[in-house]
């Protein structure tokens, strides 16, 4: 299926959130996410089910100063 991806057109094989999660970090529980704008928890992604179409946000912390 296609999704956005932070602003990016991907064509994914995954069907929920976390297995997107899992597939794109070594640490998927130490990132934020969105689907359409809606904030989802880490105990949300397993049920979360993507969509054709979806905008998924995902944001990592960064070190900096």
């Amino acid at each position: 299926m296609n999704v956005v991806i932070n602003g990016q057109d991907e064509s994914i094989d995954v069907t929920t959130l976390a297995q997107l999660c899992k597939g794109l970090t070594d640490h998927p529980n130490f990132i934020a996410t969105a689907v359409n704008g809606e904030f989802v928890t880490v105990g949300e992604r397993a049920t979360r089910q993507l969509h054709e179409g979806d905008k998924i946000e995902i944001l990592s912390p960064r070190q900096g100063g």
